[in-house]
Protein backbone atom coordinates (compact mmCIF):
# COMPACT_ATOMS: atom_id res chain seq x y z
CA UNK A 1 0.00 0.00 0.00
CA UNK A 2 1.40 3.80 -0.36
CA UNK A 3 1.23 5.77 2.85
CA UNK A 4 1.23 9.32 3.32
CA UNK A 5 2.18 10.60 7.00
CA UNK A 6 1.63 14.29 7.17
CA UNK A 7 2.81 15.78 10.87
CA UNK A 8 2.33 19.05 12.79
CA UNK A 9 4.64 18.30 15.65
CA UNK A 10 5.62 20.87 18.30
CA UNK A 11 9.23 19.35 20.06
CA UNK A 12 11.72 19.24 17.58
CA UNK A 13 13.52 16.61 19.18
CA UNK A 14 10.04 14.23 18.71
CA UNK A 15 10.36 15.98 15.30
CA UNK A 16 12.97 14.79 14.29
CA UNK A 17 12.76 10.88 15.99
CA UNK A 18 9.59 10.80 13.65
CA UNK A 19 11.08 11.53 10.83
CA UNK A 20 13.94 8.98 11.60
CA UNK A 21 11.16 6.28 12.28
CA UNK A 22 9.49 7.28 8.80
CA UNK A 23 12.39 6.77 6.88
CA UNK A 24 13.84 3.81 8.64
CA UNK A 25 10.11 2.95 7.25
CA UNK A 26 11.39 3.16 3.54
CA UNK A 27 9.33 6.19 3.31
CA UNK A 28 10.54 9.12 1.74
CA UNK A 29 10.39 13.18 2.36
CA UNK A 30 8.00 14.50 -0.08
CA UNK A 31 7.90 18.14 2.48
CA UNK A 32 9.29 18.74 5.69
CA UNK A 33 6.96 17.32 7.60
CA UNK A 34 5.57 15.22 4.99
CA UNK A 35 6.38 11.19 3.80
CA UNK A 36 5.11 9.13 1.26
CA UNK A 37 6.13 5.21 0.35
CA UNK A 38 4.90 1.69 -0.30
CA UNK A 39 4.32 -0.16 2.97
CA UNK A 40 2.76 -3.58 3.76
CA UNK A 41 -0.07 -3.40 6.62
CA UNK A 42 2.59 -4.40 9.41
CA UNK A 43 5.09 -1.59 8.26
CA UNK A 44 2.04 0.52 8.81
CA UNK A 45 1.18 -0.29 12.06
CA UNK A 46 4.35 -0.15 13.29
CA UNK A 47 5.11 2.61 11.77
CA UNK A 48 1.79 3.89 13.97
CA UNK A 49 2.60 2.73 17.67
CA UNK A 50 6.41 4.14 16.90
CA UNK A 51 5.25 7.48 16.28
CA UNK A 52 2.65 6.97 19.22
CA UNK A 53 5.65 6.39 21.88
CA UNK A 54 7.42 9.36 20.43
CA UNK A 55 4.35 12.37 20.16
CA UNK A 56 2.28 14.07 22.74
CA UNK A 57 -0.90 13.25 21.86
CA UNK A 58 -2.42 15.99 23.53
CA UNK A 59 -0.49 18.69 21.45
CA UNK A 60 0.22 17.34 18.15
CA UNK A 61 -0.92 16.31 15.20
CA UNK A 62 -0.16 13.05 12.95
CA UNK A 63 -1.98 11.62 9.72
CA UNK A 64 -1.49 8.67 7.95
CA UNK A 65 -3.29 8.23 5.00
CA UNK A 66 -3.21 4.79 3.04
CA UNK A 67 -4.00 4.12 -0.39
CA UNK A 68 -3.81 2.39 -3.69
CA UNK A 69 -1.49 2.33 -6.62
CA UNK A 70 -4.63 3.81 -8.47
CA UNK A 71 -5.62 6.10 -6.03
CA UNK A 72 -1.77 7.61 -5.98
CA UNK A 73 -2.39 8.40 -9.75
CA UNK A 74 -5.41 9.87 -9.72
CA UNK A 75 -3.34 12.79 -7.44
CA UNK A 76 -3.79 16.17 -8.77
CA UNK A 77 -0.59 17.43 -8.48
CA UNK A 78 -0.54 22.01 -8.27
CA UNK A 79 2.31 24.30 -8.79
CA UNK A 80 5.16 23.19 -7.47
CA UNK A 81 3.91 20.08 -5.65
CA UNK A 82 6.97 18.78 -3.99
CA UNK A 83 10.11 20.03 -3.03
CA UNK A 84 13.05 18.81 -5.73
CA UNK A 85 15.49 18.56 -3.46
CA UNK A 86 13.77 15.99 -1.52
CA UNK A 87 11.93 13.63 -4.55
CA UNK A 88 14.09 10.75 -5.34
CA UNK A 89 13.52 8.81 -8.80
CA UNK A 90 11.27 6.19 -6.71
CA UNK A 91 9.39 8.93 -5.60
CA UNK A 92 8.64 10.21 -8.97
CA UNK A 93 8.12 6.21 -10.15
CA UNK A 94 5.28 6.08 -7.74
CA UNK A 95 3.60 9.40 -8.78
CA UNK A 96 3.93 8.80 -12.47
Amino acid sequence: MILWVLYDIADDRARGRVARHCKQAGLYRVQYSVFLGEVSADERDTLRLDITDEIDEEADRVYLFSLTRKELKQAILLGQAFDRKFVTAELRHLLL
